[in-house]
């Protein structure tokens, strides 16, 4: 019974770490996948870098070149996901949590909120 009880209350935990249903409780997951410096670094460069090339694109009605803002904010992400922080990144299973949690970390790294 005791280990049925602990099976059960791992899977609930397991279902609930896993499995979110609102952006409130992603984010804290959202920020420990994101705890290495460098891969926060090059999230806020590559969301950076990926918004100005939309304006930029979009001041200069280039849209054929629409794809590039994509390129390079997930080129940054994906690098510091794999080669630093050593993990998949969130935006395989929760593609519209992750893109506002690069949002949120973006608006606290320049708030200090969070260190650069």
């Amino acid at each position: 019974e005791h280990f049925l009880h602990f099976f059960s209350s791992a899977m609930s935990q397991a279902v609930t770490r896993t499995d979110y249903k609102t952006f409130k409780d992603f984010y804290p997951y959202y920020l420990e996948e994101h705890s290495n410096q460098t891969n926060r670094r090059l999230h806020v460069i590559g969301t950076l870098s990926a918004t100005l090339s939309l304006i930029l694109i979009l001041f200069t009605m280039q849209l054929r070149l629409l794809w590039v803002p994509l390129l390079i904010g997930y080129g940054f992400a994906w690098v510091g996901h794999f080669f630093f922080e050593k993990n998949k990144p969130a935006t395989f299973k929760y593609p519209l949590f992750s893109l506002r949690g690069d949002w949120k970390m973006l608006a606290q790294v320049l708030t200090g909120k969070i260190a650069f």
